[in-house]
């Protein structure tokens, strides 16, 4: 599902990542954890083509997504890539419902279509009674389900979260938590998450440590 091989990464004389190899299956919940300034949050972005690495190559369902020229890595990370941020980053002006349509309809589809799909995942999510209300109506762990359902959309191959749970308390947090495992097993997507949450680390399928621009592999453990 996704194959990084030698990754590198500079930002000037900085070199953030020091040649990653990664392998993550199809349908498998992994997250990613190390100290600030490790490199994860610069990976997750090569991993979801906002950023380009200097070297290496990337490979997402099947894509070499180096390759694709910009209007194609457009069009690929909005069909088959979904992203959950810390801070929801809900459009204030739209309701619950029109903030989960936007992607579709960046993506061609249709309003009907696009509607009925939000309306699906709100009632997953157990918000249908709040599709009209706008963010500021909403509480954190409201908005944050919101960004999860607008990520699900296109019904995208992999959902990139970086911090998902970090604005959240305890309850929302645990809420969260069960969601990706119910997403997961719902709709089989592939779950990538950059978090310092211990408890959600120990949760997923397998967790993958950084530090320094390079992944730590424990004894008897490799990362393909």
């Amino acid at each position: 599902m996704i194959e990084l091989t030698d990754i590198t990464k500079s930002f000037g004389s900085l070199q953030v990542l020091k040649g990653i190899d990664l392998h993550i299956d199809k349908g498998e919940v992994v997250s990613i954890v190390g100290p600030s300034g490790a490199g994860k949050t610069t990976l997750l972005q090569i991993i979801g083509t906002l950023d380009r690495p200097d070297s290496g190559s990337v490979t997402v369902d099947g894509t070499d997504v180096i390759r694709l020229s910009e209007k194609a890595l457009s069009d690929f990370r909005n069909r088959r890539l979904g992203f959950v941020f810390q801070f929801h980053q809900l459009l204030p002006e739209f309701t619950a419902l029109e903030n989960i349509m936007i992607p579709a309809y960046i993506g061609g589809t249709s309003t009907r279509q696009a509607k009925a799909r939000a309306q699906e995942l709100l009632q997953f999510m157990g918000l249908s009674d709040r599709a009209g209300h706008k963010p500021a109506q909403l509480s954190g762990g409201e908005k944050q389900r919101v960004a999860v359902a607008r990520a699900l959309v296109n019904n995208p191959a992999v959902i990139l979260a970086d911090e998902p749970s970090g604005s959240l308390d305890t309850r929302n947090k645990e809420e969260l938590h069960r969601l990706f495992f119910d997403l997961r097993d719902r709709f089989g997507q592939t779950f990538v998450i950059v978090t310092h949450d211990e408890t959600l680390a120990t949760l997923t399928d397998r967790t993958v440590h950084m530090r320094d621009g390079l992944l730590e592999v424990a004894a008897g453990v490799s990362t393909f």
